[in-house]
């Protein structure tokens, strides 16, 4: 069972169809699940959900994309979301609003829970908590509580790795959209389940980001501050 994870488009539809094709280009997968923040940040928020939703892909909700419908409804916001509104209109909106919060995977012959992929935005337990690679082994167990599974894949931090967390593969996939790991590269990540030995594998693809063409979307979009955004996404880190 192979089953490919990706998060943190935020608008950029470039890095998005960057890591569509590799994807192409590896073969048949059992599960594509994008793990959310489809549209703030990047120029072409409805781009992006055209291209998820033309796909057969398991489509997460992250924390952005929940800001953004309550700023629809409640009003307040940021400048970054009040243009992702304006972009994606109310069938936008009603699509971030209904996206599930975790898929669990059972490979093949498999026991549930503690066989599974689980595969989530930021944790198991809510959109914000960081599985931050710089935590301790307890810190991380606090975050995850009593969740049982074989494997956790997430995004939300952006930044790439993989840790083993006293038997439990943890698995951050980056970012496609704009990456922080220091990395201008559009990343994903590819689990795959070995019936031998009964555990989930991990690798981590990495891509040449389609920069130039990207600055002159940014530059050209209706952006609140395109260069600023520009600026952000090459230095890729926080």
């Amino acid at each position: 069972m192979r089953v490919a994870v990706m998060s943190d488009i935020h608008g950029f539809n470039l890095a998005l169809e960057t890591v569509l094709a590799d994807l192409d280009g590896h073969g048949l997968f059992d599960a594509v699940v994008v793990v959310g923040d489809l549209c703030e940040v990047g120029p072409a928020p409805a781009a992006v959900i055209d291209l998820v939703r033309a796909r057969d892909f398991v489509v997460l909700q992250g924390n952005t994309d929940l800001d953004i419908v309550v700023a629809a409804r409640e009003g307040g916001g940021s400048e970054e979301e009040a243009y992702a509104i304006e972009q994606i209109g109310e069938a936008g909106l009603e699509y971030l609003a209904g996206l599930p919060f975790s898929r669990r995977i059972t490979p093949p012959g498999g026991r549930s829970p503690d066989d599974d992929l689980l595969v989530v935005h930021a944790n198991p337990h809510n959109l914000t908590d960081k599985l931050d690679p710089n935590l301790s082994d307890g810190e991380l167990k606090k975050i995850i509580g009593d969740t049982r599974a074989a494997a956790i894949a997430f995004g939300h931090i952006h930044i790439c790795y993989v840790r083993n967390l006293d038997g439990m593969l943890l698995v951050g996939v980056s970012a496609v959209g704009n990456p922080k790991d220091g990395d201008l590269r559009c990343k994903y990540g590819i689990l795959t389940w070995d019936e031998g030995d009964r555990s989930w594998q991990a690798e981590l693809r990495k891509l040449d980001y389609p920069l130039e063409a990207t600055a002159a979307q940014i530059l050209a979009s209706g952006l609140p501050d395109p260069e600023k955004t520009l600026r952000k996404l090459m230095r890729a880190s926080y």
